[in-house]
């Protein structure tokens, strides 16, 4: 029997671009918050920044393709790039990092793809990654939190520095390092897992202050897929494979890799799960694709931390399985309802 259409006008869904861009930058929030709380003012300014340049950068690439600007700066999109990219910078950027790593996220990971839905992989991912392998030195200047920082930076000294590079009096450098990138370093040393742990950059279950940024990004990150605004396959498969990995090592060698807790609640895993690897215009579409895709990216990401070169291997991971995407949507095609499997 044909199945027959009925003719218009039909009902809209109620969604849109800027809704779903709008719901997703509401979710980012109480990882933002707890981020700001814990760890200065910092990512706030990398925040206006970023977001600011991206729209400017939008408009402009724009109107060089002779594109209507007002559809294409108020569906969001590029708020969300920003927001996404500041968020993996370390909290006292210099302007000028950020404003390379933006300007090579907008106009080479988007616009010279064909703009929004036809570029391949996630542009704010295009933009951090050319920065960590372009300028590893201020890409790892991370600060611990307030709590534990030698000097605190209030806003006006956060201002002064990331538009100057004046440091407050005092001080004569700035440095730190993530507590992925500690662990790192101190197994190298051939210090054991569990001495490490005791330093004042861990708290109870990861890095100080990362477990809590982690956790309100796991809140923001389940409220989009109650609100099914992102897929759950990536996720819980990214998760599930990442908690997986390290279990199985952690239980062969304790001494030298960390706990399933510990690499969920480190890093940019949350933003990384919830935000970033569900981007629907670079991630596989199928549900099965989806659930590929997101294991992928946890293997991947446990790989790099475990035996590559960078401490966190969330965007790797993610660029590396954006090439795999198309492949995976290939192969996990569903079976058309009254046709059989090709």
């Amino acid at each position: 029997m044909a199945l027959r259409t009925p003719s218009s006008p039909h009902i809209h869904a109620g969604t849109s671009v800027t809704r779903v861009m709008l719901q997703v930058v509401a979710a980012t929030l109480p990882g933002v918050l707890v981020y700001a709380w814990l760890f200065g003012p910092g990512p706030l300014v990398n925040i206006a920044l970023a977001v600011s340049l991206a729209l400017g950068l939008e408009a402009a690439m724009l109107a060089l393709r002779g594109r209507p600007l007002r559809p294409f700066l108020t569906d969001g999109s590029v708020v969300v790039t920003g927001l996404l990219f500041a968020l993996a910078l370390p909290q006292l950027t210099p302007w000028w990092i950020t404003a390379l790593g933006i300007a090579f996220a907008v106009v080479v990971g988007k616009h010279l793809f064909g703009g929004l839905g036809h570029n391949p992989f996630n542009p704010a991912m295009v933009g951090y990654v050319m920065l960590l392998i372009s300028f590893p030195r201020e890409m790892s200047a991370w600060q611990p939190p307030q709590a534990l920082a030698p000097h605190p930076f209030d806003l006006a000294e956060t201002l002064r520095y990331v538009f100057t590079g004046a440091l407050p009096a005092g001080l004569d450098a700035l440095s730190g390092a993530t507590p992925l990138d500690t662990v790192r370093t101190q197994l190298s040393l051939e210090r054991a897992l569990p001495e490490i742990l005791q330093g004042p950059l861990f708290g109870q279950l990861a890095g100080a202050g990362w477990e809590w940024v982690n956790l309100a990004f796991l809140a923001g990150g389940l409220w989009l897929v109650a609100r099914r605004i992102a897929a759950w396959q990536i996720p819980a498969g990214m998760l599930a494979a990442l908690a997986l990995l390290a279990a199985v090592f952690h239980l062969v060698d304790p001494d030298r890799y960390a706990s399933p807790l510990f690499h969920l609640l480190s890093g940019a895993t949350m933003l990384g799960a919830f935000f970033i690897a569900t981007d629907p215009v670079t991630a596989a579409t199928t549900p099965l694709g989806r659930l590929c895709f997101g294991v992928g990216v946890g293997v991947l990401t446990y790989v790099i931390r475990t035996w590559g070169g960078y401490p966190d291997g969330v965007a790797f991971a993610v660029l590396l399985m954006n090439l795999a995407a198309p492949l995976l949507d290939h192969y996990t095609r569903p079976r058309v309802y009254g046709h059989g499997r090709r």
